[in-house]
């Protein structure tokens, strides 16, 4: 088994520059850092990360936590985290929420016991005493999918007003003149924001009404319903934007039943971007960089452990129209 020595030697740097690197704690120069990469893909090391630990008193943990595992964004989202992790030499510990705010509040308390190193958070109930908690207890947190302007929390997240702007405007350049909106819980800022960007685009339409919004969970069901009541009350409507791709499948299913063929006479699109390749037709969407948000994620939590300085407090990613067959056949 590779030694942090061999590192060390093939590299040509010091025992100190390799731990360096390994820690995110210290400079190390863009060329030591490449000879490092490289020395460490070929020989296959593995940090001690028991040994490690007991060094730095750290427990080379982060915990995870995601509101609904059944939802494919979060699988995604969590294996980004974990490849990213392994390459730092950190275990991921995975907490489901269940969106219930009494077990996200179990869950931190579990995490802190267990002296993890960091967390990362995506959760739609988590409260900023929470957070500020967390900071308190000295455990760096990275927050995805949503913001609190007035804490300091690192949070990453998407581009998704623009991304409702998108789905809105594609549906119209496709030749749509009555669209219909299903909306994710307002209680959810990216929701909110994703709604906001199809308003701005529809609202200046002689088509457009509030009633053409619907209101769901984000899940597949949610969308079920809501299409079949959007259907119910505006039996013309030929587009529908989804706030994410579970919901959208609903819609799907829904307008299928109801005998009305996609794309010919209603054109679908979702949000996110998971792996759905089953659906028929296939889904078109609004994706976001869903690995790139896992891996940064973990890279910026290795930075806080390591007391890095000068970290963007708020990042965000842009999305991308990928048009598929349940808009453009």
């Amino acid at each position: 088994m590779a030694t942090i020595k061999d590192v060390s030697k093939l590299a040509g740097v010091s025992v100190a520059t390799v731990s360096r690197y390994l820690n995110k704690n210290g400079y190390v120069s863009k060329e030591a850092e490449l000879a490092i990469a490289e020395v460490i893909e070929k020989l296959n090391y593995r940090p001690n990360t028991i040994a490690r630990s007991l060094a730095g008193k750290k427990t080379a943990t982060v915990g995870l936590m995601v509101p609904d595992i059944l939802n494919p964004f979060f699988p995604e989202l969590a294996r980004a985290i974990e490849d990213a992790a392994n390459t730092y030499g950190y275990t991921v510990m995975l907490c489901n929420t269940d969106n219930d705010p009494a077990k996200e509040q179990r869950y931190i308390e579990t995490l802190l016991h267990k002296q993890v190193d960091g967390i990362i958070i995506s959760s739609y109930t988590i409260q900023p005493g929470h957070l500020s908690g967390l900071q308190k207890a000295g455990i760096p947190v990275v927050l995805l999918d949503n913001v609190f302007s007035s804490d300091s929390v690192v949070s990453l997240t998407v581009e998704n007003k623009r991304g409702g702007e998108l789905a809105a405007e594609h549906l119209l350049e496709l030749g749509c003149r009555k669209i219909a909106h299903i909306c994710g819980p307002l209680s959810i800022t990216s929701s909110r924001d994703r709604t906001a960007g199809f308003e701005a685009v529809s609202a200046g339409t002689d088509w457009f009404t509030p009633s053409l919004i619907g209101y769901s969970d984000f899940t597949v069901s949610g969308g079920y319903r809501t299409m079949k009541k959007l259907l119910a009350d505006h039996p013309d409507l030929d587009g529908v934007f989804a706030s994410n791709d579970l919901m959208a499948a609903g819609a799907l299913k829904a307008l299928s039943e109801a005998g009305r063929c996609v794309p010919e006479d209603v054109k679908v699109i979702g949000f996110d971007g998971i792996g759905l390749e089953m659906l028929s037709p296939e889904l078109s969407t609004i994706a976001q960089p869903i690995y790139e948000l896992g891996k940064t994620a973990m890279d910026v939590l290795v930075a806080l452990i390591g007391k890095e300085t000068g970290i963007e407090t708020d990042q965000v990613f842009p999305v991308t129209l990928t048009a598929k067959q349940s808009t453009v056949g």
